[in-house]
């Protein structure tokens, strides 16, 4: 499985956990995440269950299924 992230732009606040957990894949953008690159799957996931505000929508690249949240 390939998961793909992205941001929920109105549900986020921009508090950065995105950022710590996986640097590679997020970047903060002024009041926004943003996804700059990508990274494992298990560390994308992390990441998304790590964002308080629940701003990271994770889908199968494969099957367009949300897996997160």
């Amino acid at each position: 499985m390939t998961l793909v992230p992205t941001i929920d732009e109105v549900g986020c606040a921009a508090h950065g956990d995105c950022v710590d957990e996986a640097p590679q894949v997020f970047a903060l953008n002024g009041q926004v995440a943003e996804v700059i690159g990508s990274g494992p799957d298990d560390l994308i996931l992390a990441a998304a269950k790590g964002c308080p505000s629940v701003a990271i929508i994770v889908t199968d690249s494969a099957t367009g299924d949300q897996v997160y949240p």
